[in-house]
């Protein structure tokens, strides 16, 4: 009797290497309303974050299950939002990216809580 057996290699999406078993990570995002996937190794997965994370910390969060698109040119800011009963503090950061960019400076932070504020202040003088 023969035996057979197949291997799944997971191989990195950017550069086509092959990822050691539990590396690698498959990110999902999505961009001008188009989902995408994909496969990335540990470091390509933190230069992809490391690159967006900028992005990130200057947008709007959206409600996960709205498609709604709102109009905020001529706002002057273009965030277009007051009124609705968030403080202007509340939408200075956005805390998985404050931590995100942490981590990429090697600054450990707790990813549960609130995020102190000298480290919003760092992550914001860097990202200005």
């Amino acid at each position: 009797m023969m035996v057979q057996r197949t291997i799944v290699q997971l191989t990195d999406d950017l550069d086509s290497k092959p990822i050691p078993e539990g590396k690698g990570e498959t990110i999902r995002f999505s961009l001008d309303r188009q989902d995408y996937e994909i496969d990335l190794a540990e470091k390509n997965a933190k230069a992809l974050r490391d690159t967006v994370s900028k992005y990130v910390a200057a947008a709007r969060r959206t409600g996960s299950g709205s498609r709604r698109v709102s109009d905020t040119r001529g706002t002057g800011s273009g965030r277009g939002r007051s009124g609705q009963g968030r403080s202007e503090t509340a939408r200075d950061y956005d805390p998985k990216a404050v931590r995100a960019w942490a981590e990429s400076q090697g600054i450990e932070v707790s990813q549960r809580g609130r995020v102190p504020a000298d480290l919003i202040a760092k992550f914001q003088e860097a990202n200005a």
